[in-house]
């Protein structure tokens, strides 16, 4: 702690909130009374980050999930979770990792409790989402950036 007051390095978290959710289910009461179920569920996930001044940035978590049986979809979920963050004293490849790693980090558990609770209240089975590694989705992001820029590079585009 120490060494953060001495470079003036800092990250808070000033707000988390809900941006953008959307829960549908096309197909529903017909596929409550249509027997048995087997459902094949597609995730998809992304982050952004937008800076509003120097050290606030809001970061923007996106998960997108689909259940399906064969043709007919059961449930569709897309959820924006976003953080309102002050970052400051870090270098630009340091907020890379803050913003790409860490932040999305923090929002994750909020994402995933409303998505579990909507999906309940929609009338269907318990739904967790498994924990997810984001340093290590960062690092596999940043991995053809740097294989662009060559040996010695500085690194990719952010």
């Amino acid at each position: 702690m120490a060494e953060q007051q001495k470079t003036g390095k800092q990250i808070t978290i000033q707000k988390i909130y809900l941006k953008d959710f959307s829960f549908e289910s096309p197909n529903s009461p017909a596929i409550f009374t249509s027997g048995k179920w087997t459902p094949n569920t597609n995730l998809n996930l992304r982050s952004s980050h937008t800076r509003h001044d120097d050290d606030r940035s809001e970061v923007v978590l996106t998960i997108t999930v689909e259940a399906k049986h064969e043709d007919k979809t059961l449930f569709l979920v897309e959820l924006h979770q976003a953080g309102l963050f002050h970052i400051s004293g870090y270098d630009e490849k340091e907020f890379g990792v803050i913003v790409g790693s860490f932040c999305p980090s923090i929002l994750f558990p909020y994402a995933r409790e409303s998505i579990a609770a909507a999906i309940s209240k929609g009338g269907f089975p318990e739904f967790i989402l498994q924990p997810i590694n984001f340093d290590s989705l960062y690092a596999q992001s940043q991995a053809p950036a740097e294989a662009e820029g060559g040996n010695g590079g500085n690194g990719g585009s952010h």
